[in-house]
């Protein structure tokens, strides 16, 4: 299912990287659409138990993506995958306010909307 969803690109840097970064994915509003997920909170479940609470409202005002490669390469669990949720924080400077730092939820296992 995943696979069937428009690829998009970007490129940003993150808070745990050095230098800009090339993302590869799908953005999460079309996901939340493609599986008709409607609410105002987004709870976000990683594989290393960090869960945290993004608001809806975020997939809709940037475009966030949820990243499987980074700089060409499949993302693992080793490195941040499968699946990582990226904010275009270059592009947007209300984005490097820290507290969208910890949206960016690395090992995203699910995803619960309520």
């Amino acid at each position: 299912m995943l696979s069937a969803l428009e690829r998009h690109e970007l490129e940003t840097h993150t808070s745990v990287t050095d230098g800009p970064q090339h993302f590869e994915g799908f953005l999460m509003r079309d996901l939340l659409e493609l599986v008709g997920a409607k609410g105002e909170i987004a709870t976000a479940h990683a594989l290393n138990d960090y869960v945290i609470d993004i608001p809806m409202s975020d997939f809709e005002r940037f475009d966030v993506l949820v990243a499987m490669k980074m700089n060409g390469r499949r993302l693992t669990a080793r490195d941040k995958g499968p699946l990582w949720i990226v904010y275009p924080r270059d592009d947007v400077g209300e984005l490097q306010d820290i507290r969208y730092d910890y949206r960016w939820v690395w090992q995203l296992d699910s995803l619960t909307v309520q």
